[in-house]
């Protein structure tokens, strides 16, 4: 791959990766409610699943979503479903951090993979991604030889620096309702993000 495609796909995944979305928001969440080590299973399993999104998307998939408008609008509502889903979940008064009851809301390795097909935002990265940087006559192959490692390599990065986050953030928001209020504040992104995945 030629280095100036190299550094706009490296710009590209950079800000696509570490702007806040579904992942990011419940990587923060999660650990900021559980812990860190809680939140590892979410924070692994989101590169994991991009990466077979993006890998479907190179081998065709992303093609028949795009020359299926009903197939793309039901991804979209789905996803969007799911997200207002765990945005309720989320914004649900959760347990105290010390009282050992079961997490409220716990997205654990198969639907942290599961989730990537139903997210617009990873849809349309993965989309992206495949047209501009990997669908190239004859070097489809070499290509998704550079751009896995290096899309796996973000979706970790980005998803375990907000998880870093909610778990640095988790001793000061066990004190009286911040957790309850970072919770819904999570949820209501969670919920935006629906919401714009219906109307754009």
């Amino acid at each position: 791959m030629p280095a100036t495609e190299l550094a706009a796909l490296l710009a590209y995944t950079t800000a696509m990766a570490f702007t806040p979305g579904p992942n990011t928001t419940l990587s923060a969440a999660m650990a900021a409610n559980h812990g860190l080590a809680h939140a590892m299973r979410f924070v692994v399993a989101v590169p994991f699943g991009w990466c077979l999104l993006l890998l479907a998307s190179a081998v065709g998939l992303g093609t028949l979503v795009a020359a299926v408008p009903a197939l793309g609008a039901a991804i979209r509502v789905v996803g969007a479903a799911y997200m207002l889903w765990l945005a309720w979940k989320l914004a649900q008064p959760a347990p105290r951090l010390a009282d050992g009851t079961r997490p409220t809301l716990d997205v654990g390795f198969a639907r942290g993979v599961a989730l990537q097909f139903v997210n617009a935002k990873a849809w349309i990265n993965a989309l992206t991604i495949a047209a501009t940087w990997i669908a190239v006559d004859g070097e489809v192959v070499a290509r998704l030889a550079w751009v896995l490692p290096i899309a796996a390599a973000y979706g970790f990065a980005s998803n375990f620096t907000y998880a870093t986050l909610g778990a640095v953030l988790r001793r000061w928001l066990a004190h009286g309702e911040r957790l309850l209020w970072f919770n819904r504040a999570m949820a209501a992104m969670l919920a935006a993000t629906a919401l714009w995945v219906l109307v754009a």
